[in-house]
């Protein structure tokens, strides 16, 4: 496998083990392209800006069992059919995209967000809105709080995906969030180690 990077966004080759098919024809490479925004959260945690037909072949590669959308519109018929097609839940939580206050973030919306990223059973899943900087860092960094990020790690990794379009406002938000309140909902959850080499923590119920 090679990685390109292709300005912001990179090109995942999967190259087949031989150049020549059956019928002595060229096989081109599978060409795999992320959504923008992409990066990975935890192991079976993704984020990302909002998927397109273009992302298919990198989403099925994910094998994901969940998405966590972040915006009120109705998701796109094109992408549906993809999510119903492979079996994936979409979870929706419609945060409206504004630049007013932090008060205008649903908290709730957030917390049940949240609930679903715990749950491991909906892993694989990625999380997107529709740039993957606001509403998608603003879910990011109060999982982050949930994780004991400190808050300067937490801002520091918000900033690094919303670049010169960070808000303010979504810092204050991150920052005035109180995860005490979840602690029942994360009642039970303990670390897991898997597989050999260097241990990997993982949350589980």
């Amino acid at each position: 496998m090679i990685l390109e990077e292709e300005g912001e966004v990179g090109a995942l080759i999967l190259m087949p083990k031989s150049k020549r098919g059956a019928s002595n024809r060229i096989i081109k490479p599978e060409l795999l392209i992320p959504p923008s925004n992409f990066g990975m959260v935890d192991r079976g945690i993704y984020r990302s800006g909002f998927p397109g037909p273009d992302n298919f072949g990198f989403l099925d590669a994910l094998k994901l069992r969940s998405i966590v959308y972040l915006c009120p519109e109705p998701y796109p018929e094109v992408s549906a059919e993809f999510v119903k097609a492979r079996g994936i839940k979409l979870f929706q939580f419609g945060i409206e995209g504004s630049r007013e206050p932090f008060v205008n973030i649903p908290q709730d919306s957030i917390a049940e967000a949240l609930r679903v990223l715990l749950d491991i059973r909906n892993h694989p899943v990625l999380i997107h809105c529709k740039r993957g900087k606001h509403r998608t860092g603003c879910l990011v960094g109060c999982f982050r709080k949930l994780q004991n990020w400190c808050l300067s790690s937490v801002f520091e990794e918000y900033l690094r995906f919303a670049g010169d379009k960070a808000r303010a406002s979504d810092l204050k938000f991150i920052e005035m969030f109180d995860v005490s309140w979840m602690m029942q909902s994360i009642h039970g959850i303990i670390y897991r180690y898997h597989g050999c080499g260097p241990q990997v923590r993982r949350l589980v119920y």
